[in-house]
């Protein structure tokens, strides 16, 4: 990405691949975290959502067995590539110096 060229991935890109820097998390577990920044998405559109990630290569997706209780349930998982990290830090550094923070008002002494 050049320094002064948007972005090539959407808001909610850059907060699904940021959930993600923290490790593989399950779908259910990232619908929920990005439930809490007032992101509501309906599962198939998250998945469609997650699915052009996955093709781009900005993430690993596969199924994964897990037991709940005593039902197997076989879900989605998901982790960043190098790939989704670079693109997250070039589109965190892009709009930080796009919009760099504000100095702070100085006080005067008098």
């Amino acid at each position: 990405m050049s320094k002064n060229r948007l972005p090539v991935i959407t808001h909610l890109q850059f907060l699904v691949l940021g959930c993600l820097r923290s490790g593989e998390q399950p779908g259910r577990a990232i619908r929920e975290t990005i439930a809490g920044y007032g992101v509501r998405r309906s599962g198939p559109a998250f998945y469609q959502m997650m699915s052009r990630l996955e093709r781009a290569r900005l993430v690993d997706g596969w199924y994964e067995q897990v037991t709940i209780g005593d039902q197997a349930v076989t879900e989605r998982r998901y982790r960043i590539r190098p790939a989704g990290e670079k693109l997250w830090s070039e589109t965190r550094d892009f709009y930080y110096k796009a919009a760099p923070p504000l100095p702070r008002a100085r006080w005067s002494d008098a």
